[in-house]
């Protein structure tokens, strides 16, 4: 409720900055909605090799905390200066919403994986990899990860997914946010044809979705499959 609140607080200023004549081209602006570990950093290698000017993914996430209070200003003049966007906070809940008032005629596209069971699990491969440890990383193994910042990797699990030192990877809770994500994402933007694309990166098909989503039918592109945690190529 609270984020909730937030983010009709600043519905005003969302529409006065949507009002602001940008350098980019609207209609080029194309952000990767799906949740992390579904796919996101092969979207957007792919949207760069498609020409996109793709944002530098560290200073979307060093918006965690704007996220959290639902607080897009500062998101939205970030999103003037690029075309493509993808990850935190592009990935979470509600931002969709804000980018939506701001630029209405963008693309949004909502990667997924086969299950929300093999979502979670390529999210634990990924921390387990990158924490370094060789096992699942504890609460306190984030909180000590130097990440952007040391603890940033335990402040997006906390304030994404709600969880404390107990809770951390619960594969419920885990697996709910997913779901809840995709069903959000796809009900807000059910009215608002030709706006969404609901995806899986391991469709054969992915790359020419995506391609005729965008216009860009006439390129000739492969998806790449980025992050690979273990053998499936969609671990990324």
């Amino acid at each position: 409720m609270r984020f909730k609140n937030a983010l009709a607080n600043i519905g005003l200023e969302i529409r006065h900055l949507s009002a602001i004549r940008f350098r980019i081209d609207a209609s080029r602006r194309v952000f990767c909605i799906g949740p992390n570990k579904s796919g996101t950093t092969s979207l957007g290698a792919f949207l760069a090799n498609a020409g996109f000017q793709v944002a530098p993914q560290h200073k979307g996430e060093m918006l965690l905390h704007d996220w959290a209070r639902g607080d897009f200003r500062r998101l939205i003049k970030f999103c003037g200066r690029y075309e493509a966007f993808q990850d935190v906070p592009f990935s979470y809940p509600g931002t969709y919403r804000a980018l939506f008032e701001a630029f209405p005629d963008a693309k949004f596209i909502l990667t997924k994986r086969d299950s929300a069971e093999e979502w979670y699990q390529s999210a634990i491969r990924f921390h387990t990899k990158i924490v370094g440890k060789g096992r699942i990383p504890t609460a306190n193994d984030l909180k000590a990860f130097p990440y952007r910042y040391v603890g940033w990797l335990w402040e997006a699990q906390r304030l994404r997914y709600g969880i404390d030192e107990q809770t951390l990877y619960n594969p419920e809770i885990y697996k709910a946010a997913y779901q809840t994500h995709l069903k959000e994402a796809a009900a807000y933007f059910a009215d608002k044809p030709g706006h969404l694309l609901e995806v899986n990166l391991s469709d054969p098909r992915a790359s020419e979705k995506v391609l005729e989503f965008l216009g860009l039918a006439g390129l000739s592109l492969q998806m790449p499959h980025l992050n690979q945690t273990g053998q499936s190529i969609k671990e990324s």
